[in-house]
């Protein structure tokens, strides 16, 4: 039963970082300076829980993302970087979103 909660935990989890990621694309090209702090929040904020929840791909893609935004913030030219960074971040989510709820997981097979 505790797999059944723990794979209910992921799967809140990852609607959660979905709707962080959503939110992280809308804002790429904003550079005002409140946008690029909800940037870098919502990055470290992936960037631990992905680690929680046993997503390291999740939580090693956040981290860089995190860093790129920091790093333009500071003036440097990272905009494809984060861009793919953040491709990266929904392509992650997206991929584990399937796979938990793929019908032969919950089947246990």
């Amino acid at each position: 039963m505790a797999d059944l909660e723990l794979d209910e935990l992921k799967r809140e989890f990852l609607a959660e970082a979905d709707e962080k990621i959503r939110e992280i694309e809308s804002k790429l090209a904003d550079r005002s300076p409140e946008s690029v702090e909800r940037l870098s929040y919502l990055a470290h904020q992936l960037k631990g829980s992905g680690g929680s929840y046993g997503f390291q791909r999740i939580s090693t893609d956040a981290a860089e993302l995190e860093s790129a935004v920091e790093r333009r913030a500071l003036g440097e030219a990272m905009d494809e970087k984060i861009r793919q960074h953040a491709a990266n971040l929904r392509s992650e989510i997206d991929r584990r979103s399937r796979e938990l709820s793929a019908p032969s997981r919950a089947a246990g097979g």
